[in-house]
């Protein structure tokens, strides 16, 4: 069983073969400065063989002070400037973030919590989001504007994110319009309203903000299609298939009353009936972490554990949610095994580095991830202490480096679809057993 938090220290016992166990890539063990000055890419990890935009944001080469720093100097260095900084500067950390990083974390959370935060911390002059791109422009949509978002490294993106280029969604609302434009008005409904994950660009939030649209996360999408629901005959769903899809069949929308869009076809591929008929509208887009998990892994963990309990998370295939016990975000997955008063082993379908700093929180439980395979995040495990330290220090010097904004054009209706999430409480079932 798993005692280490570390994924990074798992990886090196594995390596050495102090360890029994595999991961998907060697190369997870190079530190992500090697990967930056490599081609574009979203690294090592569940994401290495999704393509990449040729403008995904990259990043330039940090110091070398940072590159070859000791563990033990980074770890000071950090606290220094952190102390030195005080309420200064606020460090928010995502559950997938290296467990090296959370604990300079003053915020743990999942992307809800974390915009929460975010918006709630307005004597900060700075907040370092330890995340991935996406959240940090979040941030900036919901700070002051005399604060500034620094995300450490800016090639810490999101692959699923980047699958609703915004031309690509304003390709598909023209085909749509000429479909559906006039349904719904004798209703007194829109024909189709769209709705965002929260992991989508800030360009991809205007949009939705633009055509009447929300954001939710995955501890909301039930009250947000329900929102939705209320305002249009049908919902245009980005950039997550699988949130989607779930989401929809859990309120009791039938399959076939979902159609996927693949942006790539004329019409999303298809038949203009189909499109009429359909209540969702799923993008073809997915999480390259949360698609590893599979049945036959739920399977397993039954076969070698009876009285095992598996939470997934919604971004899994639909059959993995239909045959884990319970589906719900990080938050609730977290909250699932706090709450567990006698010991239990759980068998978990998410992001290995919350899986295992969980397992070691919790030794009274046998907790263990679905997929035996250890493939970290890509783009989250390219955030590491060194890049860190340098801009906790650059702003020791008055610098501001690796800021995030998000232009004034785009950032106003996302902050309207972002509000109209925020305002959108989550339900309040912990999470939907099955």
């Amino acid at each position: 069983m798993t005692t280490t938090a570390s994924v990074e220290l798992t990886l090196r016992d594995i390596s050495a073969g102090a360890a029994a166990g595999s991961s998907c890539s060697t190369r997870l063990l190079d530190a992500p400065w090697d990967v930056d000055r490599e081609d574009p890419g979203y690294g090592p990890g569940a994401s290495m063989a999704d393509a990449i935009p040729a403008v995904a944001p990259r990043q330039g080469e940090i110091p070398a002070e940072y590159r070859e720093a000791s563990d033990e100097e980074l770890d000071r260095r950090i606290r220094a400037a952190k102390a030195e900084l005080g309420d200064r500067v606020v460090v928010l950390g995502h559950f997938y973030q290296r467990d090296e990083v959370v604990q300079y974390a003053d915020y743990v959370g999942d992307s809800f919590q974390l915009a929460t935060a975010a918006k709630a911390r307005t004597e900060a002059e700075a907040i370092i989001f330890c995340g991935v791109h996406f959240m940090a422009e979040t941030a900036d949509l919901l700070s002051t504007p005399e604060q500034a978002v620094i995300l450490p490294n800016l090639a810490a993106g999101c692959s699923m994110a980047d699958m609703a280029d915004i031309d690509q969604v304003e390709e598909c609302w023209e085909q749509l319009m000429e479909v559906l434009e006039g349904e719904g008005q004798e209703e007194g409904l829109a024909p189709v309203i769209p709705v965002t994950y929260m992991n989508s660009s800030a360009a991809i939030k205007g949009f939705v903000g633009r055509h009447g649209g929300i954001v939710c996360t995955s501890s909301n999408a039930s009250t947000v299609l329900a929102w939705a629901f209320e305002r249009g005959r049908r919902v245009l769903f980005l950039p997550d298939q699988h949130l989607g899809r779930n989401t929809a069949k859990a309120m009791g929308i039938g399959l076939d009353e979902m159609t996927m869009w693949n942006p790539r076809r004329p019409l999303g591929g298809n038949e203009e009936q189909t499109v009429r008929d359909a209540r969702v509208l799923l993008w073809h887009g997915f999480c390259s972490v949360h698609k590893r998990f599979t049945v036959a892994q739920i399977d397993k963990a039954r076969a070698e554990h009876p009285d095992v309990r598996v939470i997934v998370h919604p971004e899994c295939p639909m059959e993995v949610v239909d045959a884990a016990d319970e589906a719900g975000s990080t938050d609730v997955i977290r909250r699932a095994i706090e709450g567990a008063t006698e010991p239990t082993t759980f068998a978990i379908g998410t992001e290995i580095n919350l899986v295992q700093r969980l397992a070691a929180q919790h030794p009274q439980h046998e907790i263990f991830c679905l997929d035996p395979v250890v493939c970290p995040c890509s783009t989250m495990y390219r955030i590491h202490p060194g890049y860190l330290a340098w801009t906790l220090e650059a702003l020791l010097r008055g610098e501001v480096v690796n800021q995030v904004s998000v232009s004034p054009d785009v950032a106003e209706p996302a902050r309207v679809a972002l509000e109209r999430m925020l305002a959108a409480k989550p339900a309040p079932l912990a999470g939907s057993a099955r």
